[in-house]
């Protein structure tokens, strides 16, 4: 599902049979849209997941909550956020017959994560990996050199038919794989020296929602929902 003003994709995955879901990365203006589907679909939403502390929205996880009573929120613990549920690099998610890995994949923020599904059939990647990109490294903490080896030894070892779904696009694609990127990703087939360069010299503009995303998002599924 995609969210039109930070371009973030929001995923619902779920079980057939137990009907148990989670959500990863819902954004705060579409939660009411998510609730809507979950409760369409018959599904019991357990967790409200997010890939890291967002500097470009608001996370939905503390409305869902509300909407859908019996839902948590989760964020790794590394990213200082606050939530009901921290995980940390290796930890299971569970719904259902299902099983999401989380694997850290730090150096956008230090708090990053990719979930992996057991099958290693797709991947996750939030803002670590992004489809021919990958987040930005120039604010909360970023580290470009962590990130370039974030992605080499969390995310391009899996296999090359993996699917990869970022946590946006701004270009209208919605999935890659890990053998394309690991071919095609115009950053991150450089070498660590090349690319900590070019991540340097971006230059790329403040996020417009940051002052106050951030904020919001360190009670990750905390905050009070706004009337």
């Amino acid at each position: 599902m995609f969210e039109p003003k930070s371009c973030t994709y929001t995923y619902l995955l779920g079980d057939r049979e137990s009907r148990e879901a989670i959500l990863i990365d819902p954004v705060l203006e579409t939660a009411h849209r998510d609730a809507q589907l979950v409760k369409e679909l018959g599904l019991r939403l357990l967790y409200a997941v997010n890939t890291h502390c967002h500097a470009d929205h608001i996370t939905g996880s503390g409305l869902l909550r509300s909407l859908l009573p019996g839902c948590q929120s989760v964020i790794s613990r590394l990213s200082g956020a606050q939530a009901d549920m921290h995980i940390e690099d290796g930890d299971p998610i569970h719904f259902g017959r299902f099983t999401l890995e989380t694997r850290a994949s730090p150096g956008h923020t230090p708090g990053c994560v990719t979930f992996v599904l057991d099958d290693h059939s797709m991947a996750f990647t939030g803002d670590a990996l992004l489809i021919r990109g990958c987040g930005r490294t120039d604010f909360q903490q970023g580290c470009a050199k962590t990130l370039y080896h974030s992605v080499h030894e969390k995310i391009f070892t899996l296999p090359g038919d993996c699917l990869i779904y970022p946590a946006h696009d701004y270009h209208g694609l919605t999935v890659s794989t890990v053998e394309e990127e690991r071919t095609l990703n115009p950053r991150l087939t450089l070498s660590c020296e090349e690319f900590v360069k070019v991540m340097s010299k971006l230059n790329l503009p403040k996020p417009q929602q940051i002052d106050f995303a951030v904020p919001a998002n360190m009670r990750c599924g905390i905050q009070t929902p706004p009337s």
